[in-house]
């Protein structure tokens, strides 16, 4: 079992890695019991296979070296947050404007729209309802803090 001191060592580590590539941003790290390491990065203007693989390489490198796991028993993958992860930084909020979204809220109630605006206390959330000439738009403001998940909505 992986503690939350050494995640916070790996999370330390990848973000000195990103330090020298301000468009990309750590946004999540999941470990498991077998010592499965997943590293989510996301970035401003999207994630490169070739840059998942250079931050896979040197984070690996320096896991290893640092001997958290003195018989080398880890696996570790860097990977963008597919689309089925839940937005979790105002800077993903921010990235994604103009996409439609599905944001679930704690009291269980659904808003599904296009992200207009992001700020530090809520997001803006145009829905349509109706169709022709029954087609109503309206305009939400969702506090963050009132946001359980929030899904990019894939559009056909």
């Amino acid at each position: 079992m992986i503690s939350d001191a050494t995640t916070g060592v790996i999370e330390q580590m990848m973000t000195t890695l990103l330090a020298d590539n301000p468009d990309y941003f750590l946004v999540e790290i999941k470990t498991n019991p077998a010592n499965n390491i997943k590293v989510f990065l996301d970035a401003d203007a999207g994630v490169s296979i070739d840059k998942c693989v250079k931050y896979n390489r040197a984070l690996y490198k320096q896991i290893e070296e640092s001997g958290i796991f003195p018989e080398g028993d880890f696996s570790l993958e860097v990977s963008s947050p597919g689309l089925d992860e839940p937005l979790k930084l105002k800077r993903q909020y921010s990235k994604n404007t103009g996409r439609n979204v599905e944001v679930l809220l704690h009291d269980g109630s659904k808003v599904e729209g296009k992200l207009l605006a992001v700020n530090d206390a809520d997001i803006q959330v145009e829905e349509v309802k109706g169709k022709n000439k029954k087609k109503e738009v309206v305009e939400h403001t969702i506090r963050i803090d009132n946001i359980k998940t929030t899904k990019i909505q894939i559009q056909f």
